[in-house]
């Protein structure tokens, strides 16, 4: 089976400063695929260029046997990427927001209309699509970013911090869309520092440190792996050295 994702050999240096030293690994299709780290351990470098929106200094990645350097213009037809900073237009509606992002990728009226009714399921906003991004909640723009990512069924979804600074219920409900979209066979690559949400929605886990992957495997291996009860205390062990 093709890999939805290979990373071999991936290097970024800024300046002096080597930022990743070469790392390894792979996502199959339909895989949530985590990477857990310290700040400044390499993760959103590796988001970035899996997106597309960096070079690496060395090494290789390709999504679906396409290299995201030579090949970036068609990697980018298949992933999505969500950054932890990502907002949306305040003075649009939600739903607004969504025929405008739709109108970028669909060739068509139909299918941008079906990118929306897609999204709109996805974020759960009901009604509150009507209403001006302004007044959403923290959660709400989340809802529908996430909802944005996943309308077009990308076959890789790249997201950074899924949940950072949301509320436990808004979390789950984002949680659950990402697994939703999973079980669909779309392949998932996310960072987060929240050891819970990894635990509860990866299949596999990389821990990243100064650039490098120490460990990789299914949480239930890691822990047994390292006789810990959660992977917060792997994370930490691991880490520390």
């Amino acid at each position: 089976m093709e890999q939805a994702l290979v990373v071999s050999g991936l290097r970024k240096s800024y300046g002096g400063l080597e930022a990743l030293h070469g790392i390894s690994f792979e996502v199959a299709p339909g895989e949530i695929f985590a990477l857990i780290g310290p700040n400044g351990a390499g993760k959103t470098t590796t988001l970035r260029i899996v997106a597309t929106i960096l070079q690496p200094s060395s090494g290789s990645a390709s999504v679906y046997g396409m290299d995201v350097q030579r090949q970036a213009a068609a990697v980018r037809e298949i992933v999505s990427y969500l950054p932890e900073e990502a907002g949306a237009y305040k003075n649009l509606t939600g739903l607004g927001y969504l025929y405008f992002m739709a109108d970028l990728f669909a060739t068509d009226t139909a299918t941008a209309r079906g990118y929306v009714q897609n999204a709109a399921a996805v974020s759960g906003l009901g009604e509150r699509l009507h209403d001006k991004i302004g007044t959403y909640s923290k959660g709400m723009t989340r809802k529908l970013l996430l909802s944005r990512v996943v309308m077009t069924a990308p076959k890789l979804a790249i997201i950074d911090e899924p949940t950072s600074g949301l509320d436990v219920v808004a979390a789950i409900d984002i949680r659950e869309s990402i697994r939703r979209a999973a079980q669909a066979g779309m392949a998932v690559l996310l960072s987060s520092h929240n050891m819970l949400e990894i635990e509860y929605l990866s299949d596999r886990v990389a821990i990243v440190d100064k650039g490098t992957i120490h460990e990789v495997g299914s949480p239930a291996e890691l822990k047994d792996r390292y006789g810990k009860a959660n992977l917060e205390e792997v994370f930490v062990e691991v880490v520390r050295g």
